[in-house]
Parts: structure tokens; sequence; C-alpha cells
């Protein structure tokens, strides 16, 4: 089957000589609008029980959560090379610059890790960090940074509590990018008042920004967040899709975001005891395969 647009597996083939697996790792980080910083609560659609695996689980050390990770793969992957996934909450918050630097050091001087992912939010990224990390990254590792943007909306920011606006990932993709950073952003669809329109729109603003990758994920309703609450009360003014709804919009974001960003993935897939609403019943694989068929029927 043709591919239809530029994959993460392209991406990382382009960037390493070896096949390469994600390790998560949990720093202990918090999030500035859980702490107080920005705001309380956090985003109305967060449990971060939903994107943490088990084998990640925060132990004493960076190195020793990147340890577990690389024996886990061992056996079936023994020729696998890592990068470390500073992935839950916000990654560069709450430290000061020399302990943030030591953490990143510590996941790279794990043997076989080849680069780090920071996972963190637009307005948290000050200029001093991103020119330490443009000098780690200029030392045989590679460093990349995802942002978690959402929406290019303001007013959808805003109702859903990110306290961050459009203007923000803006500012830190340019900087990024300047600093000879790759860039991730992460977008959800289907987010409280959003139109399809709008979220199309999103698509065109993130396509006009030096964006590498690029992670789509629909509108999951989870236990214990606000979102939640609202729902059960019939307030969360949320589409939620079928899935022949959200492939289809896929499709239409495939043929419109610009086509050298690659594609991280498409859906999300929160535990079973967790997630309320939409259930599909579809693994990821299984949702890429739909919409390829999809695109391939469309091209004729």
């Amino acid at each position: 089957m043709p591919k239809f647009y530029r994959d993460y597996a392209d991406y990382l083939a382009e960037r390493f000589q070896w096949k390469m697996q994600k390790l998560t790792v949990d720093a202990g980080f918090t999030c500035p609008n859980r702490d107080g910083t920005k705001g309380w609560g956090g985003c109305i659609y967060c449990n971060n029980a939903t994107f943490s695996p088990a084998i990640s689980e925060k132990t004493e050390t960076i190195a020793s959560q990147l340890e577990n990770g690389k024996r886990f793969f061992a056996r079936k992957y023994p020729d696998m090379h890592f990068l470390a996934y500073f992935q839950s909450y916000t990654n560069t918050h709450g430290r000061d610059l020399a302990d943030l630097i030591s953490l990143y050091e510590e996941a790279l001087s794990v043997e076989r890790v080849e680069g780090i992912i920071i996972g963190t939010r637009p307005d948290c990224m000050p200029d001093g960090l991103l020119s330490k990390l443009s000098m780690l990254n200029k030392t045989g590792k590679r460093v990349m940074v995802e942002y978690g943007a959402e929406s290019s909306h303001d007013i959808t920011l805003s109702r859903v509590n990110r306290c961050h606006t459009w203007g923000d990932t803006v500012d830190a993709v340019t900087r990024t990018h300047e600093a000879g950073i790759d860039v991730g952003l992460h977008l959800i669809l289907g987010l409280p008042g959003e139109s399809r329109e709008m979220m199309l729109e999103t698509v065109d603003k993130v396509s006009s920004l030096p964006v590498d990758t690029v992670k789509f994920h629909q509108l999951q309703i989870v236990e214990h967040t606000p979102l939640a609450h609202l729902y059960r009360e019939g307030q969360a003014d949320v589409r939620l899709f079928s899935v022949e709804d959200y492939a289809a919009l896929c499709c239409e974001i495939v043929r419109r975001l610009r086509h050298d960003i690659a594609i991280e993935r498409f859906t999300s897939q929160s535990p079973d005891g967790l997630l309320i609403a939409p259930r599909w019943g579809l693994k990821n694989y299984q949702f890429v395969n739909m919409l390829n068929h999809l695109l391939e029927k469309a091209q004729g």
C-alpha cells in the first residue's frame, strides 16, 4: 500500500542509523496549572494515569528507569536503541536550570540511549534552557522537544484551562526551531466547543510553523477529571466522534497538513478502566489501517 503521509518511522530513520524505541521516564515533575504557578486543577480532560505505562513507573533514578525499560525490550529486540521520553506533566517546569540539565544528561549517559524527547508546555521554555538544550543537541546525541499545543484557538484553550495561548505556541516553536532543535506538537481533536472547521484551521496554522512532527489524539473523556463531571451533567459541549467520522476528519487532515511534517499518531488509548467515551474498540494500528484504506480509496 502506498504511503499517503510522512510517518514517524520515516522521521526516525532519517535521524538515526538504528531501530529506535521510546522509553518513558518519570522525573517527578508537576504542571504550572496544577501547582498554582498558572492555575489549579489542571486541564479539564487530564488524568495523568492515562499515558503513564507500567514499565516506566518512577524508581530511584532516571537511569534505572531506562535500564528497566531496556530489559523489557531486550529479549525480543536485542539490537534496539532508545529515546528517553520525558512525558508526564511539564518536564521543563519547577526545577532550576542546572537540575534540569543534570536530568537530561543522566538519560543521555545510558548505553544505547541516543536522544531525549522533552514533553512540555509552550509557556515553559525559557531562553536560558533552550540555549543549554541547543548545546546538548550538538554533542552527538539528539534533543527533541514536544509541546502540548492542543488547539490554535484561544477560546478553546481558556475553556479547557490550559492557561497558555496559541501565541505562546508560535513563539516556542519558532525559538526552538531557531535553536536547531526538532519540534513536535501535540493536538487534541474534538475539544469542547470546537467545530470541524476550527480543528482544520488549527491544522492549517500548524502547517505554517517550522514543525517537524505532530501527534493527533481524539478527545477522550476519562474518569476523575472535571470533563467527566461536566459530561455526566450534560454540560461538556463536546463532539464525541464515531470512528467513521474521525477517520474522515483524519483523511482531510492528511490532505491539508504540510507534507514534510511527520505524523506520529492519530489516536490515543486510555486504560479501559478509566475510559468513559468514546469506546471504539480499536487499537491504534487498526485505525491506521482503516485510514490508509480510506485514503487509497479516495485516491481512486
